[in-house]
């Protein structure tokens, strides 16, 4: 299936969504990659937490919870300038959940005063009307926004 590239610089706490649903709902995505590095990597003590969700945030956090179904990905960095530090970027996918809703991508950096790139890779998936029709429900009844 066709591969859909986003990229995009995060700054604090802020949201950005993805548009991807479609008038039939018919299109459906799935995770395969997701990097983040910091706008400016080795310029100072950097910690990020960047999320990806299926609904909107009413805030950005960087707490991570395994355990929120509306969480599709995580990918969090730390390193420094100091040299001990090595950059370090983890990423973690949830069981390959397809969607065919649009998704949000938040940022937590620490201090605040700090971007984030992050480069996210979607796989196309061609869905069943009775597969988009139950994704499209699902959504519509986790975030009642989705259909409004």
């Amino acid at each position: 299936m066709p591969i859909k590239t986003f990229r995009g610089l995060l700054t604090d706490s802020v949201q950005q969504k993805i548009r991807l649903s479609t008038k039939d709902g018919k299109t459906g995505y799935r995770i395969i990659k997701l990097d983040i590095i910091p706008e400016a990597p080795i310029a100072s003590d950097i910690e990020a937490v960047v999320k990806i969700f299926k609904i909107t945030q009413s805030t950005a956090t960087n707490t991570v919870d395994f355990s929120d179904g509306n969480l599709l990905g995580c990918a969090v960095w730390w390193g420094g300038t100091t040299g001990a530090d090595d950059p370090q970027d983890w990423v973690q996918i949830f069981d390959r959940e397809i969607f065919n809703q649009d998704i949000y991508v938040t940022g937590v950096f620490s201090g605040g005063t700090f971007k984030c790139n992050y480069y996210l890779e979607l796989e196309t998936i061609n869905m069943t009307d009775n597969a988009a029709a139950v994704s499209t429900l699902r959504d519509i009844r986790l975030n009642p926004q989705v259909g409004g």
